[in-house]
């Protein structure tokens, strides 16, 4: 099969990109808009950028009915602050709930039942019940497509803290097998962590 994206209708296009770039990272973004409700709400299209300036990256698109921008980019623009919030097995159920499209003066924190946490640097808050955290700074956004449905626009943000519980170190390192971190598949499906394995790297030795 072999998909054009000039003749294939978007969805097909989008349905192809989902179902072959997996597992997806999620991004659980908590933001405040400039009237102090708060947001929160989960993005695949994610991932780290550097490490100095440490900065990562998610991608919301346009909403797919009238192509209205989503709450959580319209927040970033307002204020320049976010947090992004790794979402582990213990919080997929909550989760899937804050995908739900709100109403903008709705906080998803008290409509599924979640602890907004202080953040240190940035006004949005921290999910507590997430075990890593990362409070960032818009670094630039960056608008693709059109401004309608199947836009999007990138969001690079500056990484200013990062909270690590103590429940997910092991030997003072992040464990996988604490973290317990979900992927996100096609459609509706989701993936788990657990079954990992190790290669190491050759070096290249002159003759």
């Amino acid at each position: 099969m072999i998909v054009d994206p000039a003749t294939t209708p978007r969805a097909d296009v989008y349905r192809a990109m989902i179902r072959s770039i997996l597992p997806r990272p999620i991004a659980w973004v908590s933001s405040v808009a400039s009237d102090g409700v708060t947001n929160l709400a989960p993005f695949s299209f994610f991932t780290a950028i550097s490490a100095d300036p440490p900065t990562l990256c998610f991608a919301p698109g346009r909403r797919s009915i009238d192509g209205s921008k989503k709450d959580t980019l319209r927040n970033i623009e307002e204020t320049g602050e976010f947090v992004v919030n790794i979402v582990g097995e213990d919080t997929a159920e909550k989760m899937n709930e804050t995908a739900t499209d709100y109403p903008s003066d709705i906080s998803e924190f008290e409509e599924v039942g979640l602890t907004p946490a202080p953040s240190v640097v940035v006004k949005a808050p921290r999910v507590a019940e997430s075990p890593v955290n990362f409070e960032c700074r818009k670094y630039d956004i960056i608008s693709i497509g059109p401004d309608g449905p199947g836009g999007a626009a990138l969001v690079i943000g500056e990484i200013v803290r990062i909270h690590v519980a103590e429940r997910v170190l092991r030997e003072g390192k992040i464990d996988p097998a604490l973290l317990r971190p979900i992927g996100r598949l096609g459609g509706m499906e989701y993936t788990r962590t657990r079954d990992r394995f190790v290669m190491t790297r050759k070096k290249f030795e002159n003759p």
